[in-house]
């Protein structure tokens, strides 16, 4: 066994600094199992594209994940709450290795010619099956974040969140390299190959992490029944028992909504500037600014009131979005994404420690289930309509339209001009709802309130 939990239940501190070296194993494992899960998914996308040429089956399967996650975070926080929390870790990835090994087996046993088909069942069936089994290892950030509660003491916690955003980042940064690498010099075969080894050798590790937690006591009766399996009630009485503290999460999502424009736009706008060689390789250095940002706050910590570095990030976030975009330079927007990417590790991280502070321990796992229900379905809603919108409206005003004639003397005119006012726009509003929630009754009672609240302390 890696170790075992200790807490100082003498004193009622909860988690001593003797359970860290459990949280780090969790964390190693967690980075292993997301690596290859979100490998397994860039991989499959750049495999469906590269064969079919399907520009439609590629953002099929692409939005379908985020909405995949979004609709299942509120199911397995549910489950989290209600079961120990190594337990429902090794339940998800059970699920994503059975999946990997069916979608193996499809893909062995299919001729590629038929599986390739849009209109074949069995393509379908192996973007579910991979679907699912990366959406699971993925929904295990959820039981993560009530793990930094359970195994991370109260003044550790926002150096832990920062570790969790590291791995994040290193997620992000080098799974779209190596599944591009993949597909280009070996095939899809080893891609689900090398993925069902990686998965049967995370929980081979995960079921020798013990962590000494207490079985979560039954919930009591709702009008004479038990809660349902998706306990979003829950999640809301938790929730409005901290006063401003769904303030804080629509904040969050409601960011997320305008982060939509970045997701639907961002690639256009940047091979407008460079070639697609160039526009990779900056994106792939650009990346590591998540890493950094997440080492950072892992090292120095969020100081003593985190709500301030949610709104202040996000302000200087924002600010660099309504600027970046004012010039067509590639230096501009590469200093705006790296500036934009290592920031946001501190506003997980801060979201993350308000949550953990506020909300009782047998209740997060909803809370976080609600909270990236609201999150990640938020991106999509905005994407799918921001293409249209640019390529109807904003491209031809920029070009020789009413927009050109208003602003185009200082602004610049021509199609990347539309995408460039878009996120512009995008950071006017963001500014204005970050200084809106900054000066909302709601952000004065959950600044006030919020480290008055008695820290969680899980039972073990």
């Amino acid at each position: 066994m890696h170790g075992q939990v200790a807490t100082d239940e003498a004193d009622g501190k909860g988690p001593s600094r003797a359970t860290m070296p459990v949280f780090f194993h969790l964390l190693a494992n967690t980075l292993a199992s997301g690596v290859t899960s979100s490998f397994l998914w860039f991989a499959l996308t750049f495999w469906v594209y590269v064969e079919t040429g399907s520009v439609v089956a590629a953002g099929v399967i692409g939005g379908a994940f985020s909405i995949s996650a979004a609709v299942l975070g509120p199911v397995f926080g549910t489950f989290v709450d209600r079961n120990r929390k190594h337990a429902a870790l090794v339940v998800m990835s059970v699920l994503s290795t059975l999946c990997f090994a069916a979608a193996t087996a499809v893909y062995a046993a299919v001729d590629q010619a038929d599986l390739l088909r849009l209109r074949s069942p069995w393509f379908w069936v192996l973007i579910m099956l991979t679907l699912l089994g990366s959406v699971a290892a993925q929904m295990r950030g959820i039981a993560l974040s009530t793990c930094v509660t359970l195994l991370v003491p109260e003044d550790r916690r926002d150096r832990a969140n920062g570790m969790v955003g590291t791995v994040t980042g290193i997620s992000f940064a080098v799974t779209s390299v190596f599944s591009g690498l993949v597909i280009g010099q070996l095939g899809m075969g080893w891609a689900y190959i090398g993925a069902l080894a990686l998965t049967i050798g995370t929980l081979v590790h995960l079921r020798t992490i013990h962590i000494d937690e207490a079985q979560p006591e039954p919930e009591p009766l709702v009008d004479g029944a038990r809660r349902k399996h998706v306990d979003i009630r829950g999640a809301l009485d938790a929730i409005h028992a901290v006063p401003g503290l769904l303030m804080l999460i629509f904040l969050a999502a409601f960011n997320n909504l305008l982060g939509g424009v970045f997701l639907a736009l961002m690639d256009a706008y940047g091979l407008s500037l460079v070639s697609v060689q160039t526009w990779g390789f900056l994106w792939g250095l650009i990346s590591f600014a998540l890493v950094g940002g997440g080492l950072f706050v892992a090292r120095r910590g969020l100081g003593k009131n985190p709500l301030r570095i949610i709104l202040v990030a996000n302000f200087v976030n924002w600010a660099v979005c309504a600027t970046f975009a004012l010039r067509s330079s590639i230096v501009l927007l590469t200093v705006g994404m790296i500036v934009w990417l290592a920031l946001m590790p501190a506003i997980e991280a801060a979201e993350q420690t308000v949550l953990q502070r506020s909300i009782p321990f047998e209740r997060q796992g909803r809370v976080f289930g609600f909270s990236q229900l609201l999150e990640n379905s938020a991106s999509p809603l905005t994407a799918f309509p921001m293409a249209p919108l640019a390529e109807a409206v904003f491209m031809p005003s920029m070009t020789d339209g009413a927009g050109a004639d208003w602003i185009g003397g200082w602004f610049g005119t021509g199609p990347e001009r539309g995408l460039a006012l878009m996120f512009t726009l995008a950071g006017v509003i963001g500014i204005v709802a970050t200084l809106g929630a900054r000066a909302s009754r709601s952000y004065r009672r959950l600044s006030d309130g919020w480290q008055a609240v008695p820290v969680p302390a899980p039972a073990a």
